[in-house]
């Protein structure tokens, strides 16, 4: 397969598990609002954290075959320090201390999305 067709088919499991982690985010920041509001959402939340490294990591997986295929190399830095603070923030939270926690999650929004946008404006097409 010629490079520039690797890389367009990369460019779609980066995509694919970009708009996974935007969406299990969006469940983090639902269920941590439910919890600001007295719900009992705990159970929730912490699935959707398990969820959130588990897309996390296939995202910096991504991230490193669209590399190796010729693509970028920074969103692998991006996607790797993304997937770290994921776990960081767990233990943040686990903790209690939501003085940390609450920014720390613009952090791994921030990355997400921004991880996300720059996968769209990619060429799905090699001949585009």
């Amino acid at each position: 397969m010629p490079p520039v067709a690797r890389e367009a088919g990369s460019i779609q499991a980066v995509r694919a598990t970009a708009v996974v982690s935007v969406v299990v985010l969006l469940w983090q920041f639902g269920t941590a609002g439910q919890l600001m509001s007295e719900a009992d959402a705990m159970d929730a939340h912490g699935a959707g954290a398990i969820a959130l490294h588990v897309v996390g990591g296939l995202l910096v997986v991504a991230t490193l075959l669209h590399a190796r295929a010729g693509g970028a190399r920074w969103p692998v830095v991006v996607a790797a320090a993304v997937f770290v603070a994921g776990f960081a923030q767990a233990w943040i939270g686990d903790a209690g201390n939501m003085a940390a926690h609450v920014p720390e999650s613009l952090v791994l929004a921030v990355g997400t999305v921004w991880l996300t946008a720059w996968a769209f404006q990619r060429s799905p097409s090699p001949l585009a």
